[in-house]
């Protein structure tokens, strides 16, 4: 892509961005940020989820206290390139409070991504992006990886958010032994010969 189409594309998206994807941000139950961080290849991917003040546990002594933003994962590098095409399905699906599509898929368009800011998220496609952002944890293989976000991708909304609680509300100990067995259910064991058949299959 040339510099003039570069520039255009990035006045465009600026445009659209401020006409209909920022008024979405301050109520949106999940965030999508794309930002940079100094030790990791850019883009960063941060995923962030919005705690009401009831749901907060840390709000003793604050008169009015507010919804918060709290990071639930991340993704960057191969693993996020790998991952892209799957995440820009899920965001191609998020839609306003009248159900119009947002069409956030654009700010991830071509082999670098440009944009920088947030992005409102649906509980579905909140979930799913956090349960693709924790489950490629420690994870090498990049099939492997594919295979759980291409798998994730086709939970129904109910699903993901099931999934990410037994993730993340049980303990150390008892979100660790879930996150594992996920890991396994969604992508089998390391080096497992039946991961490149499963995902030619989803592909």
């Amino acid at each position: 892509m040339n510099k003039n189409k570069s520039s255009k594309k990035q006045i465009q998206q600026h445009k659209h961005h401020y006409k209909f994807v920022k008024p979405q941000l301050s109520k949106a139950p999940w965030v999508l940020r794309v930002t940079e961080h100094k030790d990791k290849p850019l883009p960063v991917f941060v995923i962030k989820q919005r705690i009401h003040p009831d749901q907060r546990t840390d709000v003793d002594g604050l008169v009015a206290p507010r919804s918060i933003l709290v990071e639930k994962g991340l993704i960057y590098g191969p693993t996020q390139k790998r991952c892209i095409p799957v995440l820009r399905t899920i965001l191609a699906r998020v839609t306003d409070h009248r159900d119009i599509p947002l069409e956030l898929h654009q700010y991830l368009n071509g082999s670098r991504v440009e944009f920088r800011g947030n992005l409102p998220l649906d509980n579905e496609a909140g979930y799913k992006m956090a349960l693709i952002f924790k489950l490629q944890e420690r994870i090498k293989e990049l099939d492997r990886i594919e295979l759980i976000a291409r798998r994730v991708d086709r939970f129904t909304r109910e699903e993901a958010g099931y999934w990410f609680s037994r993730m993340t509300t049980y303990g150390d100990a008892a979100n660790r032994w879930a996150t594992a067995g996920m890991k396994i259910m969604l992508s089998g064991h390391p080096k497992d010969p039946n991961v490149e058949s499963m995902l030619y299959e989803l592909r």
